[in-house]
């Protein structure tokens, strides 16, 4: 068994790079478009940005590089993930000062991108699932971690969904709430989204629970390593 301070695993920076892409491509897509699911849960209409259905895979991976590694390697994560996504905003916030071309003003213009992608590139949607991502993610793999050495690692279903219940619920309600108040979505959708996200996120997160079990079991195999987070703090920096 090892303690999780060695990072040079065999399959941690395959699983690390998924997890980044997804937290950019998530972010764009939340940006680009909001979602009417045509129907109401009490008395709230069902809408979502279009990130909501694959920012839930990040918490799986979350989950995966947590139990798999341990709480150390999820967080350098979880930085990394921070510094990417940041990066990706002063991206599209150079390409939004720029001055277009004449024929793409005519076809698109500055409207256009500002309607599209105005959330990553004034930093609305960036702040704001910045904020939400490092609250919500943080709190999810410290559940992870300190219910497996609790549990003595058995029914990772119950640290892997339970840990999400809280985690995705700070994550939801932060990120809305930043963005409205960033002017990226309007404060009437704010019940919507965040009740249409955090239930959409949950489901999709139970939907792959099996696939969590088996890139768990996978890894450990694969990496000969079964990580138990004992006496250590959950700092946000190491």
């Amino acid at each position: 068994m090892k303690t999780g301070k060695n990072l040079s695993y065999r399959h941690y920076d395959l699983v690390l790079a998924v997890f980044a892409v997804i937290l950019v491509v998530s972010n764009i897509a939340s940006s680009a478009k909001i979602v009417d699911l045509g129907f109401s849960l009490f008395g709230i209409r069902l809408a979502f940005d279009g990130g909501t259905l694959l920012f839930p895979l990040a918490y799986v991976l979350g989950d995966v590089l947590t139990e798999v590694y341990g709480f150390r390697a999820a967080r350098r994560a979880i930085w990394t993930g921070f510094a990417l996504l940041a990066f990706t905003a002063l991206v599209f916030f150079v390409l939004r000062v720029l001055p277009g071309e004449r024929t793409w003003e005519t076809e698109a213009g500055g409207a256009a991108y500002g309607a599209i992608l105005g959330g990553m590139s004034t930093g609305g949607i960036v702040l704001a699932s910045l904020a939400g991502y490092l609250a919500g993610e943080f709190l999810n793999s410290m559940l992870m971690s300190r219910i497996k050495v609790l549990m003595k690692g058995r029914l990772m279903w119950v640290r892997a969904i339970g840990s999400s219940i809280a985690g995705e619920l700070l994550d939801s309600v932060i990120f809305v709430a930043i963005a409205c108040a960033a002017g990226v979505f309007p404060w009437s959708l704010f019940q919507s989204l965040v009740l249409t996200n955090y239930l959409l996120k949950l489901l999709i997160e139970v939907l792959v629970l099996p696939a969590n079990y088996a890139a768990v079991r996978l890894l450990k195999k694969s990496e000969g390593i079964d990580v138990y987070d004992t006496g250590i703090q959950y700092r946000l920096f190491g």
